[in-house]
């Protein structure tokens, strides 16, 4: 008997989903108008129940995303009652991994972060100090897996001088060029069609997003500051600003898609 020839089916490689998401926190404070500078300084800079009521909206939100980048944490001072609000939030999400990135720290007043929190959990966290005449920049970068698995995310928050952001952004190109999936989020502080984010485009695998997606100020959106940019090997499926304002910048989110096996394992999201 002579067998018909069989045609093997094609395999189609398993997918997974991410949810992410980026937000300058301001320390907790809660800016409504560009007057509130000034009007709110003296509460900026101690504690209060207001903060605390306005990160633990923030936590409730955190808890349906995977992977949250935070920008302006406090890492633990006068103003924030000595929390560190990065692990705080995460504990309240109710998230198993965080780290931190202490920056820039006022004496015992103020002491700005960078914040990683996450349902993966890391490989591993490394702290990068950003070029700039001025001291006090950073970026994190936390790798999912490992060697062609790894997912490299970098939250960073940028300087306002162009001058420094076209550095720091050149140093973070150099920082990620071997990665083949890798994410940059966070407040760069520059539009995606400003000269110092062509450089980065050109210099990187990274992508300019589809559209801006304006996030600063919170209470009028008109400039696209905070960014979630990928390389071509992760599928972006959406970026948008949620309608929460919970800072002086609206956060950000995105949804992508990898391979299964990219990333790591992650812990089941917190049902709505």
């Amino acid at each position: 008997m002579t067998r018909a020839p069989t045609h093997a089916t094609p395999v189609v490689a398993a997918e997974r989903q991410l949810r992410l998401l980026s937000c300058n926190i301001l320390a907790g404070a809660s800016v409504q108008r560009y007057r509130q500078y000034v009007t709110r300084s003296l509460s900026a800079v101690f504690p209060g129940r207001q903060k605390m009521d306005n990160l633990d909206r923030l936590a409730e939100v955190l808890a349906q995303f995977d992977v949250i980048g935070l920008q302006e944490a406090d890492a633990g001072s006068l103003r924030s009652g000595f929390l560190n609000q990065t692990r705080y939030l995460a504990e309240t999400a109710g998230m198993p991994f965080w780290s931190h990135q202490p920056n820039r720290a006022m004496a015992k007043l103020a002491h700005s972060a960078n914040g990683l929190i996450s349902r993966l959990e890391p490989h591993s966290v490394t702290d990068y100090p950003l070029p700039s005449r001025i001291p006090g920049r950073g970026a994190l970068l936390a790798q999912f897996g490992e060697g062609d698995n790894a997912l490299a995310v970098m939250i960073a928050h940028l300087s306002l001088s162009a001058q420094a952001r076209a550095r720091q952004l050149g140093f973070i190109a150099e920082l990620l060029q071997d990665f083949p999936h890798a994410v940059l989020m966070g407040d760069l502080n520059a539009e995606p069609d400003s000269a110092e984010m062509k450089h980065l485009f050109a210099r990187s695998t990274l992508q300019p997003p589809a559209q801006a997606t304006p996030t600063f100020p919170s209470w009028k959106p008109r400039r696209a500051l905070d960014h979630i940019l990928t390389s071509p090997a992760i599928a972006l499926d959406k970026t948008w600003a949620l309608p929460q304002a919970f800072s002086d910048h609206l956060p950000l989110a995105a949804e992508i898609r990898l391979p299964a096996a990219v990333g790591g394992k992650a812990s089941p999201r917190r049902a709505r």
